[in-house]
């Protein structure tokens, strides 16, 4: 089901003005998102602190427009780190995708898990098992190259307790040459089973980067706070620390952002990066 949720934080980061779905009220926490304005990259960093997780949560951290890529915590309590990549097109079937429309999987680490998916549009994702801790900071990197008319996304996640980066795979998908953009972070309730709405999930999500054409590196200090059509109102954003944070569901209270306001974080500076391959 997470999967299809994830495509609802996408589109709903172009229909917050929409009207409310009263469908969604008490049965999920509202999805939250972080819009961070940017021009087109071939690189994307950017880092998450979990401060309250929840049984089926999704804390995404490099979202761009052919995919998306972060930390979920499975309804079972399973830790995971998740890296999709769409095809082309608005199918559902990933059967019914021509071979030649499908993201192509160009390399992959040994312990990373890869398939197809689909009831979102399609395309490919990579699973790796980590039991990933709250208050533990993690750093993901997203490299684009293109190729003609493809581009090759490249996953990059840092381990901590190895002080190393895992190139975790590099999918390639039609995008007509184009590279990275549409930044975006938002964590999400993919559960849904009324339980899920009573447990707050928050997170810290900052010092992000995009590498621009150029190779000009340039920090995300501003965000925009989105949500999707849930209608409940117990959801926060705001700056702490030098990082923006999100929060939703449970006893979560908003403290003064509001819906569409644009946060400024003060900018930081860029972290050792891994030599791309």
């Amino acid at each position: 089901m997470f999967r299809s949720l994830s495509l609802v934080c996408v589109l709903a980061l172009h229909v917050v003005t929409a009207h409310a779905d009263e469908r969604l009220k008490e049965i999920a926490c509202r999805s939250v998102h972080l819009q961070y304005p940017a021009p087109e990259g071939v690189a994307f960093y950017n880092e998450v602190t979990v401060d309250r997780s929840a049984e089926g949560t999704y804390f995404m951290v490099c979202g761009f427009h052919q995919g998306y890529f972060g930390i979920q915590e499975l309804a079972n309590g399973k830790k995971l780190i998740l890296f999709s990549v769409w095809d082309p097109g608005n199918q559902n079937d990933p059967k019914k995708v021509p071979e030649d429309q499908r993201v192509k999987l160009l390399s992959k680490d040994e312990a990373v898990r890869t398939g197809r998916f689909g009831n979102e549009g399609t395309g490919g994702q990579a699973f790796f098992d980590y039991n990933w801790k709250v208050g533990e900071t993690y750093r993901f990197l997203v490299t684009a190259q293109a190729k003609e008319k493809r581009t090759e996304f490249a996953g990059y996640f840092y381990l901590p307790e190895k002080k190393e980066w895992k190139h975790l795979v590099t999918f390639s998908t039609l995008t007509g040459g184009k590279v990275l953009g549409g930044y975006y972070s938002f964590i999400e309730d993919f559960r849904r089973n009324r339980i899920s709405a009573t447990r707050e999930r928050m997170a810290h999500f900052g010092n992000g980067w995009i590498k621009t054409k150029e190779g000009q590196w340039i920090a995300l200090t501003r965000a925009q706070f989105t949500a999707d059509r849930n209608p409940v109102t117990n959801i926060n954003a705001g700056i702490d620390g030098g990082r923006f944070f999100l929060a939703t569901g449970g006893e979560t209270r908003n403290t003064g952002t509001r819906l569409r306001d644009m946060m400024n974080r003060p900018p930081s500076d860029i972290p050792h990066l891994p030599t791309k391959k």
